[in-house]
Order: structure tokens, then C-alpha cells, then sequence
């Protein structure tokens, strides 16, 4: 296993497994991708095994302390010296599942992070994933205020 951050050429395989882990009205799209990977693909930690990315996270950085939906299709809000690390997807294949993949790449997210001197990472996710992040360190900090994808999000917050 091997990760890395991603370039362009990732772009295709990015947005097929983004789509193999996301209902279509959560999903990035293909054009949404290529405008991250255009401004932060640093930001972008990729887990391949046998030559193929199984799992993989990404998000920008910012001075705001909340993750907001305009985040996710505006790459210009994306700031290198910014505070927070924000988390805007976690992927894994579903063939890949439950075998640690996501939490390896989170760990090296954080680490990074800490690294460069971020104050913590910020995500959103389903009521059925606050334990799981809160096993990694994150506090729930209730209903977010997202209505990305028509679903209900909860705010998870690390700080170093």
C-alpha cells in the first residue's frame, strides 16, 4: 500500500470511485474534481494498492472555522495558509471496505495537517458515521448546517 497525492491525471478514476461510494445528489462530479485538482491536488491523499486507488480523501484549506456547501464547488476559496483542514469526502470501493483503508488515509490526512501547522480538520457527515469518526478524535458538534445532497449532516471537528 502506497499514498499519495494526486495530479490530473487522476481525474477519471477519482470521479468513478467517488461515484461507486456517493448517491449521484452527494457525489462529486467529474467537473467539480478537475477544478480541486486544478488549485489543491496536495490536497488530495490517495491509497493504492497493487497500482490501484481503492481509497482516497480530499478537501481545501481555509481561515473559516465551518465547512460550508459553496466549499465543495468553489475551488477559489481554497487558501494553502489557511487554519483548517476541511474533509470534503471520504472513498473507499466498496469491494475494499472494512479493512482499515479509510482510517489509514484519515491518519495520514491529520498527520499532514498537524504538520503543517493547521489548528484541525473539519468534516460533515451521517448520523451513522459520527461514532466512527469520533473513534479518530473527532467531536460531534451537532447538525451541520449543510443541506448538500438533501440529507442530514453532522458537523465533526479535530483540534490539535
Amino acid at each position: 500500500m502506497h499514498i499519495r497525492t494526486a495530479s490530473m491525471s487522476d481525474l477519471v478514476a477519482l470521479t468513478a470511485i467517488e461515484a461507486a461510494c456517493f448517491p449521484a445528489a452527494e457525489a462529486a462530479t467529474e467537473q467539480d474534481f478537475a477544478k480541486r485538482l486544478a488549485v489543491y491536488p496536495d490536497h488530495f491523499w490517495l491509497l493504492e494498492q497493487d497500482g490501484e486507488i481503492v481509497s482516497f480523501v480530499n478537501g481545501m484549506v481555509t481561515d473559516e472555522a465551518d465547512l460550508r456547501d459553496e466549499m465543495y464547488t468553489d475551488a477559489s476559496l481554497h487558501d494553502p495558509n489557511g487554519a483548517w483542514q476541511m474533509i470534503f469526502g471520504v472513498n473507499t470501493l466498496p469491494k475494499y471496505r472494512r479493512q482499515g483503508f479509510a482510517e489509514q488515509v484519515l491518519r495520514r490526512v491529520i498527520a499532514d495537517a498537524k504538520a503543517q501547522g493547521r489548528k484541525g480538520c473539519v468534516l460533515t457527515c451521517k448520523e451513522q458515521l459520527v461514532h466512527y469518526y469520533g473513534k479518530l478524535g473527532f467531536e460531534n458538534e451537532g447538525m451541520s448546517g449543510s443541506t448538500h445532497g438533501g440529507v442530514v449532516w453532522y458537523a465533526m471537528r479535530l483540534t490539535f
